[in-house]
């Protein structure tokens, strides 16, 4: 790869919509390629979706945001429902959804099921990029009819929340799921993980980003962590909810 090559560009790979992706370009201020060799990743606008991909022969294979298909289709229709980890340490009960503010939306996933649940979620992403994917995953979900009305309750901004304060409406739960920084391979997550990971690193800043939380007027703060991982920070979570392959740290700041 010469030097010049960028660290990340954008590739459009269906010509009805190259005036959309010029102005996708130009608003996350990256370099438009004809070739993929000529940066380290892609953002790819292909006829179906939005990609990031990672150049090279030994490359994974595309990360994209899709709410319709695969795990989180068949999470949604067989999963746990409210009696999940997920929805329990968010509060969710049979006649109280909570609006929920997931400070690191990632690839939307935990928002998705708990919009599907009937709560409304503000998801903020401070990666222009990672924003970018889950924004295409939204729009392209939205014409689900199955799904409009999951989707009607998820909005996604591309904001730092550390920048953020006097939340107005103020988020009844705050959620976080801070990228944890495995150290062995025999750590990694899965290929998705481990491309944003390489592109937008970890969240070093992760125990700050908790300190905000726990300054803002929320009822409820929740921390999502591998099993095994420590706390962040110094404060005691007041529970702990345990999942399959995660634990929910929970923390009451009123």
């Amino acid at each position: 790869m010469p030097e010049t090559a960028a660290r990340i560009a954008l590739l459009c790979e269906d010509d009805r919509k190259k005036d959309q992706a010029e102005q996708l370009a130009a608003r996350l201020a990256i370099p438009v390629v004809q070739d993929e060799k000529d940066c380290l990743y892609l953002l790819a606008v292909t006829p179906d979706r939005l990609e990031l991909r990672q150049t090279g022969a030994q490359a994974p294979g595309p990360v994209f945001v899709d709410f319709t298909m695969g795990a989180l289709r068949y999470r949604r229709q067989f999963g746990g429902g409210r009696k999940e980890a997920l929805a329990r340490a968010v509060g969710l009960k049979a006649n109280r959804c909570p609006f929920v503010l997931d400070a690191t939306a990632g690839l939307g996933r935990d928002s998705f099921i708990l919009a599907s649940l009937g709560c409304r979620v503000l998801l903020v992403e401070r990666s222009a990029i990672i924003a970018a994917l889950l924004a295409d995953g939204l729009e392209r979900a939205a014409r689900d009819p199955e799904l409009c009305a999951t989707l009607a309750r998820m909005q996604v901004i591309q904001a730092d929340c550390l920048t953020m304060d006097h939340l107005d409406p103020a988020p009844e739960v705050i959620y976080l799921d801070p990228m944890y920084p495995h150290r062995s391979k025999s750590a990694l997550v899965k290929k998705e993980m481990r491309l944003v990971r390489a592109l937008v690193g970890d969240d070093n800043d992760a125990g700050l980003l908790l300190d905000w939380a726990l300054r803002q007027k929320a009822a409820r703060v929740v921390v999502k962590r591998p099993q095994g991982a420590p706390t962040l920070g110094k404060a005691k979570p007041a529970a702990v909810i345990t999942g399959k392959n995660s634990r929910f740290d929970i923390y009451l700041p009123r």
